[in-house]
């Protein structure tokens, strides 16, 4: 044969050769197919490899010239074969040695049709002598010929499947269950060999071959260990003992067959330490043995691997029986105690223990490769499973896909999964085919990226190609394994009994009322219109449901948890959004559950603003003022209308007042920081409104520009940075009319702009109200609304009495034009805040005002022991003892200087007014009733100034506080133990 004229070296590079020299020498042995082979050459994962393996395969076939011209002429042959040669170097030197087996790939019906199990299996056992048609086939070949022929078979075998995988885009589904099928078959005909070679005595033992693992699961790779599991019981009228002894022979010999080498080289290793007690337990067990380990001793890991559990050779009925036997205890395992957590470590275990060097290319262990798909997947059907029987196919692919389809994986992550994990294994199989090696350690080398990213049909700087996307997929398998696997959900859901773990309405009934329902026949109202129909969002409800009953039942108010679920599950019952977030993130589910079936305050703000769901899988820290006023500022200008811009404000002050009860209600916000939260909210809805309001005085009036600026004055427990839900915003309206305009004028605008402000925000709305209370300004309600900084500075100078210096104590100058709200605070300072501190005869007065305050406030029939403002050691105690300390020694004590309680009681006690224990007990005390407070509105939806009497109440305070379900007696008692103490405080330091 001449070499081929027209081909070159540059040629061949152009066409992805990369050792032309030498490809060109083999094209040269190839005649005149060399040129019309060339463009399918190019094609395959590794031309230069293709074409040296042809040349030797050519070189060992006496019809040479007429193969290669019959190879030539055919581009279906062509294509499978070349494709074959060019992607797995181990098949190409099977076909080296058998090089007859060549025309196993001209079948043109090779690319439509897969071989059934029962065909493989056939031609497996007649490779060996043995009769596909007996129960209990036996080889009749020699032993040496028979091991030898059955590898060689194998190899046939698996020699059509690349052929029809390369070159006919064989899905990887389908690759890996033919695969599996090969597995089967090749198992069965080496226990036929085994058969043959114990003799007679083999008929003493029936002996069943149970695949685990990716065989079992239908999903196997091109080289794998096939891990199984051996079952026996004694033939009919035979000695335990003696079937024992046979059937440990047969298993034994199976093994070996499949697992040594010869001159036809191995097969696979037949692993089967995943029996009962791994390798150090008997290669053989009974039925009743494997029931007896499995519901005594088995472990958590153990119940999973059962999972792709199938009989595959040996006495098909004996398999059978142990399926019986292993199902239903694998769809109970997830009630074990830990079983979540378990599973969930041992995955971390198996990443632990990866060789460093291979972390970052472990396609199989390695985070983001396949186990993270696989466990994920297993862990769900595991806990669903239980009660869901469309999940529970064994193979991964199929599991996902009805996992996706029943609502239990999101169809945006289970097509990403999908996709990831069939790149993964194909990935694996072309990694695996080269050598014919059990390996899932990525290369590194340019020339092996190269053939791996060619194989799988990136022609484009195909290694880089095949890095950048093997690393999107790990990625995308990292992220939604984490996401899925370590899902708060699962274990919620593992630990109900497994016929509950679905809800049924039958079942439910008794349940509820198990579980603390006070109103079952509602509930169960509830559960059937969010549970009826067949629709997706319907079977996503029903997996939600048993935990989400659950976590009510542990809060104080299950039946309004339940009521409030449904009526928020109604208004976004079209959102996409809404019940995957329940399912997939983190815990909000738990979150959502506490809130509605603890807080009325909650749950009005949940049903009014359905969205702030969204919210609950956040940090829940309160945003800043600065942020808060920018995003009202920015919502309110894009509207023209007055009102429709104060709604727009005041929706996201919704918002944000039911990020900050979550906050609270979740224990993730200190009292303080809930009292700041709320001050800044205010802020920036008064600074948000002002403007709004001057907009809409200056368009009524007809004028371009305010005649005068506007601050508004933060006082009480506002200028405290002290608020709690129900509080009034208590403030001081402050103008400074410009340079040369009319005092009158500039009177009348800032008076109308504070009007209009209290309108806006006083309007009907979905959000809570806010009041906006400016009772505390000079004269009280009969005094101007609003007064120049002089007209303060006059009344102020002249009129003022003492108790309006210790409202003062309390204001903050925190809205409007910055110059004015500074020249303010300026004014007041030497007013609150003395040199020489207050006279005697002004202290007397304040203990008289408190002592009348004390007698006269407290409402008709309220507890003086447990009323939270004005009750004995309560916040007006606390705050009127702090505030005596600042009028009487801030003029010397800057610290003291302060409009907020703990920050003037820790500098009382830095400098020597305060005992540090004093300090102690009234810091405590505040704190505590100022939660007390708080909870009290969370709990009823509405302010309240006196510890609850209702005892479901009074429960749900217990636990906003942290008490457990039934301490609220205890929560009584310490709020008694710590006013008292601070009483005690208040009567020396106040008193005197």
């Amino acid at each position: 044969m001449s070499r081929p004229t027209t081909t070159t070296k540059g040629s061949l590079l152009r066409l992805g050769f990369r050792d032309p020299e030498a490809s060109l020498a083999a094209l040269g042995g190839l005649g005149s197919a060399a040129e019309p082979l060339l463009a399918l050459l190019a094609r395959s994962a590794d031309p230069d490899l293709a074409v040296a393996t042809l040349r030797r395969l050519s070189e060992r076939l006496d019809d040479a010239e007429a193969m290669l011209a019959e190879v030539a002429d055919d581009e279906g042959t062509a294509m499978r074969l070349l494709s074959v040669l060019g992607a797995s170097e181990a098949l190409g030197d099977h076909l080296v040695r058998h090089p007859e087996q060549w025309r196993e790939l001209t079948d043109p019906l090779l690319g439509a049709t897969r071989p059934p199990a029962y065909a493989l299996r056939a031609d497996l056992l007649r490779a060996v002598g043995a009769d596909p048609g007996d129960p209990r086939p036996v080889a009749t070949l020699p032993d040496t010929e028979a091991v030898d022929t059955l590898r060689v078979e194998y190899r046939r075998a698996l020699l059509r499947l690349a052929a029809r995988d390369l070159a006919h885009d064989l899905g990887v589904d389908d690759t890996a269950a033919e695969l599996s099928d090969l597995a089967a078959g090749t198992l069965e005909a080496a226990l036929a060999i085994a058969r043959a070679r114990v003799g007679e005595d083999a008929g003493l033992a029936r002996l069943a071959v149970v695949a685990m693992g990716k065989c079992g699961g239908h999903e196997l790779n091109y080289v794998s260990d096939v891990d199984v599991i051996f079952v026996f019981e004694p033939a009919e009228g035979c000695d335990e003992n003696a079937a024992a002894r046979v059937a440990s022979q047969l298993a034994g010999h199976l093994m070996r067959i499949c697992s040594e080498h010869t001159g036809e080289g191995t097969i696979w290793p037949v692993d089967a330490a995943l029996r009962p007690e791994g390798k150090a337990g008997p290669l053989v067990r009974t039925l009743a043995s494997h029931r007896g380990y499995y519901e005594r001793w088995a472990k958590t890991w153990e119940f999973q691997a059962l999972l792709k559990a199938r009989p595959v050779a040996g006495d098909p009925a004996l398999g059978s029986d142990y399926l019986e036997i292993v199902t239903p205890l694998v769809w109970t395992a997830a009630e074990r105690e830990g079983f979540v957590a378990d599973t969930q470590a041992m995955r971390r275990r198996v990443i632990e223990n990866i060789p460093p060097r291979e972390a970052d290319r472990q396609l199989k262990l390695g985070a983001g490769g396949l186990r993270d798909v696989e466990f994920a997947v297993q862990l769900l059907q595991l806990v669903h499973g239980r009660a869901d029987e469309r999940i529970r196919p064994p193979t991964t692919l199929s599991a996902l896909a009805e996992l996706t389809h029943g609502g239990y994986v999101g169809r945006e992550d289970g097509e990403a999964l999908h996709e990831a994990y069939v790149f993964l294994r194909t990935l694996e199989h072309r990694l695996q085919l080269y050598g014919l090696r059990r390996t899932h350690v990525v290369p590194e080398d340019e020339d092996s990226l190269r053939r791996l990213g060619r194989s799988m049909g990136m022609a484009r700087e195909p290694a880089a190609s095949l890095e950048k996307t093997w690393q999107h997929h790990r990625r995308e398998v990292r992220r939604l394994h984490e996401k899925l696997f370590y899902r708060p959900l699962l274990a919620a859901v593992a630990r109900i009994p497994g016929t509950e773990a679905r809800l049924s309405l039958e079942a439910a009934g008794e349940r509820l009322a198990a579980l603390g329902y006070l109103d079952p026949k509602a509930a169960l109202r509830h559960l059937e219109a969010l549970t009826s129909g067949v629709t997706r969002s319907a079977n996503i409800q029903r997996t939600l449901l048993p935990a989400m009953l659950e976590w009510f039942a542990d809060a104080p108010d299950p039946d309004a948890g339940l009521f409030g679920f449904r009526r928020i599950s109604e208004s976004l019952g079209d959102s996409p959004w809404y019940l995957k977030t329940l399912r997939d993130e983190g815990q909000v589910a738990e979150r959502l559950a506490r809130m509605l079936a603890t807080s009325r305050y909650a749950s009005g703000l949940l049903e009014r603003e359905p969205q702030g769901v969204r919210m609950l899988g956040e940090d829940l820290q309160p945003l800043s003022a600065e942020a808060l006023t920018e995003e009202m500022l920015a919502s309110g200008r894009r509207q023209v209308d007055h009102e429709k811009a104060t709604r727009a404000v005041r929706a996201i002050r919704r918002r944000e007042l039911l990020r900050i009860a979550a906050g609270d209600l979740l224990g993730l916000v200190d009292v303080a920081e809930v009292g700041a939260g709320l001050s800044r909210l205010t802020d920036a809805t008064l600074e948000a409104t002002l403007e709004i309001a001057g907009r809409a005085v200056r368009e009524q009036r007809g004028i371009d520009d305010a005649p005068t600026r506007m601050a508004v004055v933060a006082m009480g427990r506002y200028g405290g940075f002290e608020l709690s839900y129900g509080s009034d915003a208590d403030v001081l309206f402050v103008h400074d009319p410009e340079p040369g305009a009319d005092p009158q004028q500039a009177s009348s605008y800032a008076q109308g702009v504070a009007n209009e402000l209290r309108r806006l925000l006083s309007l009907p709305g979905p959000d809570p109200a806010l009041e906006v209370d400016a009772d505390l300004r000079p004269e009280g309600k009969q005094g101007p609304l609003v007064r120049t900084l002089d007209s303060y500075a006059a009344y102020y100078g002249k009129w003022s009495k003492v108790w309006e210096a210790q409202a003062l104590l309390r204001a903050d100058a925190v809205v409007g034009d910055p110059e004015l709200r500074r020249r303010f605070v300026e004014l007041v300072d030497p007013l609150r805040f003395p040199a020489e501190g207050i006279s005697e005869d002004d202290v007397l007065e304040i203990r008289r005002i408190k002592a009348r305050v004390d007698q006269e406030r407290l409402p008709r029939g309220a507890d003086p022991q447990t009323h939270l403002k004005l009750g004995r050691g309560g916040l007006a105690d606390i705050e009127w003892t702090i505030q005596l300390l600042q009028m009487r020694y801030a003029g010397q004590v800057p610290g003291l200087r302060t409009s907020r309680t703990l920050e003037a009681l820790t500098a009382a006690r830095e400098v020597g007014l305060l005992e540090a224990e004093d300090a102690d007990e009234l810091v405590h005390a505040w704190r505590t009733v100022s939660r007390v407070r708080n909870a009290v509105t969370l709990v009823r939806g509405k302010p309240g100034d006196h510890l609850p009497r209702d005892p479901r109440e009074k429960a749900a305070v217990a636990s906003v506080l942290g008490y457990p379900l039934g301490a609220s007696d205890s929560m009584v008692n310490d709020y008694l133990r710590v006013t008292r103490r601070a009483r005690a405080v208040v009567d020396k330091v106040f008193w005197g």
